[in-house]
Protein backbone atom coordinates (compact mmCIF):
# COMPACT_ATOMS: atom_id res chain seq x y z
CA UNK A 1 0.00 0.00 0.00
CA UNK A 2 0.90 3.66 -0.89
CA UNK A 3 -0.24 6.76 -0.15
CA UNK A 4 0.21 10.06 -1.45
CA UNK A 5 0.24 13.55 0.02
CA UNK A 6 -1.23 15.79 -2.59
CA UNK A 7 -0.55 19.00 -0.41
CA UNK A 8 2.27 20.08 2.51
CA UNK A 9 4.22 22.59 3.30
CA UNK A 10 7.39 20.49 4.30
CA UNK A 11 9.46 24.09 4.79
CA UNK A 12 6.49 25.35 7.64
CA UNK A 13 6.61 22.08 9.42
CA UNK A 14 8.76 22.28 12.67
CA UNK A 15 10.58 18.89 12.71
CA UNK A 16 12.44 18.76 16.02
CA UNK A 17 15.64 17.01 17.15
CA UNK A 18 15.63 15.17 13.43
CA UNK A 19 14.31 18.08 11.43
CA UNK A 20 13.34 17.63 7.74
CA UNK A 21 15.06 14.31 8.15
CA UNK A 22 12.64 13.02 10.66
CA UNK A 23 9.78 14.52 8.51
CA UNK A 24 10.72 12.60 5.86
CA UNK A 25 11.49 9.45 6.96
CA UNK A 26 8.20 9.11 9.43
CA UNK A 27 6.23 9.70 6.40
CA UNK A 28 7.61 6.60 4.54
CA UNK A 29 7.36 4.47 7.70
CA UNK A 30 3.49 5.25 7.21
CA UNK A 31 3.87 4.15 3.42
CA UNK A 32 3.15 7.93 2.07
CA UNK A 33 5.04 7.43 -1.20
CA UNK A 34 5.27 11.10 -2.43
CA UNK A 35 4.32 14.48 -1.00
CA UNK A 36 3.69 17.24 -3.19
CA UNK A 37 5.76 20.35 -1.46
CA UNK A 38 3.29 23.69 -2.24
CA UNK A 39 4.39 26.96 -2.52
CA UNK A 40 2.91 29.52 -0.97
CA UNK A 41 4.92 32.51 -1.78
CA UNK A 42 7.68 33.54 -4.58
CA UNK A 43 10.41 34.75 -2.00
CA UNK A 44 10.41 31.36 -0.30
CA UNK A 45 10.12 29.49 -3.54
CA UNK A 46 13.65 29.02 -4.45
CA UNK A 47 13.67 26.32 -1.11
CA UNK A 48 10.54 25.21 -2.25
CA UNK A 49 12.08 24.18 -5.44
CA UNK A 50 15.38 23.10 -3.96
CA UNK A 51 13.94 20.74 -1.96
CA UNK A 52 11.62 19.31 -4.49
CA UNK A 53 14.57 18.94 -7.03
CA UNK A 54 16.81 17.28 -4.51
CA UNK A 55 14.19 14.67 -3.00
CA UNK A 56 12.90 12.00 -5.16
CA UNK A 57 9.12 11.43 -3.05
CA UNK A 58 9.10 15.25 -3.34
CA UNK A 59 7.42 17.47 -5.55
CA UNK A 60 6.61 20.99 -5.87
CA UNK A 61 4.36 23.77 -7.13
CA UNK A 62 5.02 27.43 -7.73
CA UNK A 63 2.77 30.03 -7.05
CA UNK A 64 1.61 33.40 -4.43
CA UNK A 65 -1.09 32.15 -1.70
CA UNK A 66 -4.36 34.24 -1.68
CA UNK A 67 -3.98 35.07 1.84
CA UNK A 68 -0.26 36.38 1.43
CA UNK A 69 -0.51 40.01 1.47
CA UNK A 70 -0.05 42.59 -1.36
CA UNK A 71 3.42 43.59 0.42
CA UNK A 72 4.72 40.26 -1.05
CA UNK A 73 6.19 39.80 -4.34
CA UNK A 74 3.12 40.05 -6.79
CA UNK A 75 3.70 37.19 -9.81
CA UNK A 76 3.27 38.44 -13.22
CA UNK A 77 2.49 35.32 -15.94
CA UNK A 78 5.96 35.41 -17.51
CA UNK A 79 7.28 35.06 -14.30
CA UNK A 80 5.23 31.63 -13.09
CA UNK A 81 5.75 30.11 -16.30
CA UNK A 82 9.50 30.93 -15.96
CA UNK A 83 9.74 30.00 -12.71
CA UNK A 84 7.65 26.32 -13.38
CA UNK A 85 10.00 25.45 -16.45
CA UNK A 86 11.41 22.80 -14.44
CA UNK A 87 10.81 19.20 -13.85
CA UNK A 88 10.54 19.23 -10.18
CA UNK A 89 7.59 21.99 -10.37
CA UNK A 90 4.48 19.60 -11.36
CA UNK A 91 1.97 22.52 -10.49
CA UNK A 92 0.85 26.10 -10.67
CA UNK A 93 -0.23 27.50 -7.12
CA UNK A 94 -1.47 27.53 -4.41
CA UNK A 95 -3.67 30.62 -5.99
CA UNK A 96 -7.50 30.63 -5.71
CA UNK A 97 -9.49 32.96 -3.54
CA UNK A 98 -10.28 33.27 0.50
CA UNK A 99 -12.98 35.84 1.68
CA UNK A 100 -12.84 34.47 5.05
CA UNK A 101 -9.45 35.49 6.26
CA UNK A 102 -8.88 38.13 3.51
CA UNK A 103 -11.27 41.40 3.88
CA UNK A 104 -12.20 44.61 2.27
CA UNK A 105 -11.43 44.90 -1.52
CA UNK A 106 -10.65 41.73 -2.63
CA UNK A 107 -10.23 43.03 -6.91
CA UNK A 108 -6.00 42.17 -5.90
CA UNK A 109 -6.85 38.70 -4.54
CA UNK A 110 -8.71 38.15 -8.09
CA UNK A 111 -6.74 39.51 -10.39
CA UNK A 112 -3.91 36.96 -8.53
CA UNK A 113 -5.98 34.17 -9.49
CA UNK A 114 -6.48 34.94 -13.07
CA UNK A 115 -2.44 35.43 -13.58
CA UNK A 116 -1.90 31.86 -11.78
CA UNK A 117 -4.36 30.52 -14.16
CA UNK A 118 -3.43 32.19 -17.26
CA UNK A 119 -0.20 30.51 -16.27
CA UNK A 120 -1.25 27.12 -16.01
CA UNK A 121 -2.51 27.08 -19.18
CA UNK A 122 0.71 28.65 -20.59
CA UNK A 123 2.79 25.92 -19.03
CA UNK A 124 0.06 23.40 -19.68
CA UNK A 125 0.59 22.35 -15.62
CA UNK A 126 -2.65 21.89 -13.19
CA UNK A 127 -3.55 24.23 -10.50
CA UNK A 128 -3.98 23.52 -6.68
CA UNK A 129 -6.66 26.27 -6.23
CA UNK A 130 -7.61 27.23 -2.52
CA UNK A 131 -11.01 28.48 -1.63
CA UNK A 132 -12.51 29.23 1.26
CA UNK A 133 -16.40 31.30 1.50
CA UNK A 134 -15.85 32.05 -2.34
CA UNK A 135 -17.08 29.18 -4.33
CA UNK A 136 -19.22 31.19 -6.58
CA UNK A 137 -16.54 33.83 -7.52
CA UNK A 138 -13.99 30.56 -7.45
CA UNK A 139 -15.84 29.10 -10.21
CA UNK A 140 -16.95 32.22 -12.03
CA UNK A 141 -13.65 32.81 -12.46
CA UNK A 142 -12.70 29.10 -13.57
CA UNK A 143 -15.05 29.25 -16.49
CA UNK A 144 -13.98 32.60 -17.39
CA UNK A 145 -10.52 32.07 -17.56
CA UNK A 146 -11.01 28.52 -19.15
CA UNK A 147 -9.12 26.48 -16.66
CA UNK A 148 -11.00 23.41 -17.86
CA UNK A 149 -7.89 23.71 -20.47
CA UNK A 150 -5.66 22.34 -17.70
CA UNK A 151 -7.78 20.95 -14.83
CA UNK A 152 -6.17 20.69 -11.15
CA UNK A 153 -7.35 20.10 -7.70
CA UNK A 154 -9.84 22.03 -5.29
CA UNK A 155 -7.44 21.59 -2.25
CA UNK A 156 -8.82 21.24 1.24
CA UNK A 157 -12.28 21.03 0.03
CA UNK A 158 -14.53 22.00 2.27
CA UNK A 159 -17.73 22.94 0.01
CA UNK A 160 -21.28 21.04 -0.47
CA UNK A 161 -21.35 18.10 -3.59
CA UNK A 162 -22.79 21.09 -6.04
CA UNK A 163 -19.62 22.98 -5.75
CA UNK A 164 -18.20 19.69 -6.55
CA UNK A 165 -19.65 18.81 -9.40
CA UNK A 166 -19.35 21.65 -10.73
CA UNK A 167 -15.46 21.50 -10.34
CA UNK A 168 -15.38 18.36 -11.45
CA UNK A 169 -16.88 19.29 -14.50
CA UNK A 170 -14.43 21.69 -14.92
CA UNK A 171 -11.83 18.86 -14.58
CA UNK A 172 -11.00 19.45 -11.18
CA UNK A 173 -10.13 16.61 -8.93
CA UNK A 174 -11.29 16.62 -4.95
CA UNK A 175 -8.97 16.75 -1.99
CA UNK A 176 -9.82 16.06 1.52
CA UNK A 177 -7.68 16.88 4.45
CA UNK A 178 -8.03 15.89 8.05
CA UNK A 179 -10.72 18.46 8.38
CA UNK A 180 -13.32 15.37 6.93
CA UNK A 181 -12.29 13.29 10.53
CA UNK A 182 -13.45 15.87 12.62
CA UNK A 183 -16.77 15.46 14.83
CA UNK A 184 -18.51 18.74 13.49
CA UNK A 185 -17.53 17.86 9.30
CA UNK A 186 -20.86 15.50 9.43
CA UNK A 187 -21.78 17.99 5.82
CA UNK A 188 -18.58 17.45 4.76
CA UNK A 189 -18.46 13.74 5.26
CA UNK A 190 -21.58 13.35 3.36
CA UNK A 191 -20.23 14.90 0.78
CA UNK A 192 -16.89 12.53 0.62
CA UNK A 193 -19.37 9.73 0.43
CA UNK A 194 -20.28 10.43 -2.63
CA UNK A 195 -17.24 11.59 -3.93
CA UNK A 196 -16.27 9.41 -7.58
CA UNK A 197 -13.38 7.50 -6.99
CA UNK A 198 -11.46 8.58 -9.87
CA UNK A 199 -11.72 12.57 -8.73
CA UNK A 200 -10.79 11.93 -5.27
CA UNK A 201 -7.39 12.91 -3.53
CA UNK A 202 -6.50 12.81 0.10
CA UNK A 203 -3.71 15.69 1.61
CA UNK A 204 -2.66 16.58 5.09
CA UNK A 205 -2.09 20.77 4.14
CA UNK A 206 0.63 20.32 6.98
CA UNK A 207 1.56 21.92 9.45
CA UNK A 208 -2.07 22.78 9.58
CA UNK A 209 -5.41 20.74 10.28
CA UNK A 210 -4.33 17.27 11.88
CA UNK A 211 -6.85 15.00 11.53
CA UNK A 212 -8.19 12.75 14.58
CA UNK A 213 -6.80 11.54 16.55
CA UNK A 214 -3.98 14.39 16.55
CA UNK A 215 -5.90 16.99 15.91
CA UNK A 216 -4.98 20.01 17.54
CA UNK A 217 -1.05 19.29 16.92
CA UNK A 218 1.32 20.10 14.33
CA UNK A 219 0.50 17.84 11.39
CA UNK A 220 2.93 16.32 9.30
CA UNK A 221 2.55 14.37 5.66
CA UNK A 222 2.67 10.29 7.88
CA UNK A 223 -0.46 11.96 9.20
CA UNK A 224 -1.88 11.49 5.68
CA UNK A 225 -3.02 8.38 6.82
CA UNK A 226 -5.40 8.90 9.71
CA UNK A 227 -7.24 10.86 6.79
CA UNK A 228 -6.92 7.93 4.33
CA UNK A 229 -8.02 5.06 6.99
CA UNK A 230 -11.24 7.61 7.54
CA UNK A 231 -11.98 7.81 4.32
CA UNK A 232 -11.95 4.47 3.40
CA UNK A 233 -14.09 3.57 6.58
CA UNK A 234 -16.61 6.25 5.68
CA UNK A 235 -16.97 4.85 2.19
CA UNK A 236 -16.92 1.63 3.33
CA UNK A 237 -14.01 0.77 0.97
CA UNK A 238 -10.72 -0.95 2.57
CA UNK A 239 -7.65 1.29 3.34
CA UNK A 240 -5.52 -0.46 0.45
CA UNK A 241 -8.33 -0.01 -2.49
CA UNK A 242 -8.15 3.48 -1.14
CA UNK A 243 -4.74 4.08 -1.13
CA UNK A 244 -4.23 2.47 -4.69
CA UNK A 245 -6.89 5.15 -6.43
CA UNK A 246 -5.96 7.98 -4.75
CA UNK A 247 -2.34 7.38 -5.59
CA UNK A 248 -3.13 6.51 -8.86
CA UNK A 249 -5.39 9.71 -9.11
CA UNK A 250 -2.28 11.78 -8.09
CA UNK A 251 -0.10 10.79 -10.91
CA UNK A 252 -2.25 10.68 -13.53
CA UNK A 253 -2.86 14.74 -12.58
CA UNK A 254 0.55 15.57 -11.45
CA UNK A 255 2.30 13.88 -14.66
CA UNK A 256 5.37 15.44 -14.34
CA UNK A 257 5.81 13.61 -10.66
CA UNK A 258 5.59 10.56 -11.52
Amino acid sequence: MHLVDSHCHLPLIDGGPDGLTGILERARLADVAHMLCVSVDLETFDGVAALAANTDDVSASVGVHPNTGQEVREPTVDELVQLADNTAIVAIGETGLDYYRSQGDLTWQRERFRIHIRAARETRKPMIVHCRDAADDVLKILREEQANDVGGVMHCFVDNADTARVAMDLGFYISLSGIVTFKNAKDLQTVARGLPAERLLVETDSPWLAPVPRRGKQNEPAYVRHTAEFLAGLREESIDDFATYTTRNFFELFKLAA
